[in-house]
């Protein structure tokens, strides 16, 4: 049947065609997308080759269990199916970046030199809320001065003085003097905003006692203090949060908690089963010991590890985040608030989303010529990848954070104006709140990119230099460096079926992580 209208003949059988046509498309990329990643994790893990034994084991105590639990919390709705589904993905994800944290402290930024540093940052700070809460009228440039002489004058002084000192705290000590009390401030007084001053202050009280009980969990348990107190802080507290936020706040969805816990519950029995009955498990290359290996050169498959190539690509993305995060957003917020509706402006909009699309070895070339050779920067070094990669994503971190800033309604800043405002303080009191989620989901998915890219690095000579950096100017390596000089310098069907395939799992899994970091915050604040 067709018929007619301004566009001209309309048919029915045209219009399922082209539905029919999208939907082959999706489902063929879809497929050939999981084929892929079956194939690799295949290779990676070695699943065949576990006993049928263990198959069967971990099939009756832990897929049929999470699938049941799993259909029956979707079958209640929706949402409480997404509970469960968060409460399973958090820990891993969040053990994962925390596992990163506890690696920067054990191998490249010492706990004294960390501890120095947070001492002379405290002494501005400090300063800064002093002068905020006084109730003389200190003109700004007087305040401005003032606090540029602090900060000068602390990072001068007070770090020599305390790593001078004959007798200081453990190491995992000092991370819960640095970071445990902020985060149990922080958390403490958050929860406190929204169940009461009492709860908030046993919320702190917990949070700061648990992350002491981490690091002596992990000196007693042999992973370690450091690990210990930065899996509890950066694990362990958001999950529980979660969790307290769920139980005592979404009665409706409580019951979606019960699928994480019978995933726990189903791998730790089924692992007691199979070590009681003998089962051999898998043969898989994705181990601790690949994980934790610093070797990355030789013939045999089996010595070579991605620790170092995990470190340096943490390394780069503080670089980048650095360096990219505050010029993008601040070059953004000028753009869109600031800026004059002018010729120059149209002209550096094109320029930015053209600049977005250039390809990622130009960016190399650019960091090769502007830090290395005018700027007289060693090549391959900390400080040149992590500023490279920076010029790869600054477009895109600009880019998002306008259409967040764009996003924010003009009624919301006309209000503002209406109440006497100034143009800074609406931009600082309404717009950005207001974006924040944008440009955080923009900055991540910019991260994301950047963990990825090779040719940058390779143009800029880290290709083939490997180890944990120590200084700014020491030599990088990344992940994706690894797996390409695994794929060619030793290019074997022993490389190409075991440490490269884990190598590439062990990657995916790292920007999977930060896409659905960001997936779950747009998505957060949007249903907000």
């Amino acid at each position: 049947m067709s018929t007619e209208n301004a566009f001209g003949r309309v048919s029915r059988r045209v219009g399922k065609l082209f539905r029919a046509v999208l939907l082959a498309s999706t489902l063929a990329g879809i497929l050939t997308l999981a084929v892929l990643l079956v194939y690799v994790a295949n290779d990676a893990f070695k699943p065949l080759s576990a006993d049928p034994g263990w198959h069967l084991t971990f099939f009756l105590t832990l897929v049929v269990p999470t699938v049941g639990v799993g259909w029956w919390s979707y079958r209640r709705s929706y949402g409480t199916l997404t509970t469960g589904l968060l409460g399973t993905v958090m820990p891993g994800i969040a053990a994962l970046y925390a596992g990163g944290l506890a690696a920067l402290f054990i191998d490249v930024i010492p706990t004294l030199v960390w501890l120095s540093f947070v001492i002379a940052l405290a002494v501005p700070i400090s300063v800064a809320a002093a002068l905020r809460r006084t109730d003389r009228d200190v003109p700004f440039l007087a305040k401005l001065v003032l606090l540029l002489g602090t900060t000068i004058g602390s990072l001068l002084v007070i770090p020599g003085f305390v790593q001078e000192l004959p007798t200081v705290p453990a190491d995992w000590m000092v991370l819960v003097l640095t970071l445990g009390v902020p985060e149990a401030l922080l958390l403490g007084r958050w929860l406190g905003g929204r169940w009461g001053q009492r709860a908030g202050r046993i919320a702190g009280t917990a949070i700061l006692l648990g992350s002491a009980a981490g690091g002596v969990v992990g000196m007693a348990s042999g992973l370690g203090a450091i690990p210990g107190v930065a899996l509890a802080l950066f694990a362990a507290v958001p999950t529980g949060i979660y969790v307290a936020i769920v139980l005592k706040e979404r009665p409706d969805r409580r019951v979606g908690l019960l699928l994480p816990a019978v995933v726990v519950a189903g791998a730790l029995t089924g692992e007691l089963l199979v070590g009681a009955l003998g089962f051999a498990g898998p043969e898989s290359w994705v181990d601790w010991g690949f994980l934790t290996s610093t070797v990355q050169s030789g013939a045999d498959a089996s010595a070579v590890g991605i620790y170092s190539g995990v470190v340096g690509t943490i390394l780069l993305m503080f670089v980048v985040a650095a360096i990219a995060v505050p010029a993008g957003v601040g070059a953004a917020v000028y753009l869109e608030e600031y800026a004059p509706d002018t010729t120059l402006t149209r002209i550096i909009d094109v320029n930015i989303s053209n600049l977005a699309g250039v390809p990622s070895v130009v960016y190399g070339l650019l960091g090769l010529g502007l830090f290395v050779r005018y700027g007289g920067q060693p090549t391959g070094t900390l400080l040149v990848g992590g500023a490279t990669l920076a010029l790869l994503v600054f477009p895109i971190v600009i880019i998002s954070a306008r259409e967040a800033i764009r996003a924010v309604p003009d009624s919301a800043r006309q209000a503002s104006y209406g109440m006497g405002a100034t143009r800074w303080q609406t931009v600082k009191n309404v717009v950005l709140p207001r974006a924040f989620p944008g440009i955080l989901t923009g900055t991540i998915l910019a991260l994301s990119r950047a963990i990825g890219e090779t040719a940058p690095l390779l143009v800029i000579g880290a290709a083939q230099v490997f180890g944990v950096p120590d200084s700014w100017n020491s030599a990088i390596g990344a992940m994706p460096l690894q797996l390409y000089v695994w794929a060619s310098t030793y290019a074997s069907p022993a490389f190409y079926t075991t440490v490269l395939a884990a190598g590439i799992v062990v990657l995916l899994t790292a920007m999977l992580s930060m896409n659905s970091i960001a997936i779950y915050v747009r998505n957060h604040y949007e249903q907000r």
